[in-house]
């Protein structure tokens, strides 16, 4: 298990990360399947250390987060 610190940077450069959805040809050009698999391989570190990927925008910046409205 990594230490709080060490998950809470990761957390916040994945906050920085373009969405899986996002990576295209076109903005990443043959580096498209670099970074999609990139921003993959982080996405299952942070679930395997118990956090969801998705939802990881709001636990670093609550304030900019959208209210769930269910």
């Amino acid at each position: 298990m990594i230490d709080d610190d060490t998950l809470t940077a990761l957390k916040t450069a994945f906050t920085f990360m373009p969405q899986p959805v996002e990576v295209n040809r076109y903005d990443y050009g043959d580096d498209a399947e670099r970074v999609l698999a990139q921003v993959n391989f982080v996405r299952e570190v942070l679930a395997h250390h118990g956090t969801d990927p998705d939802e990881v925008a709001g636990d670093i910046n609550p304030e900019s987060s959208p209210n769930s409205c269910y």
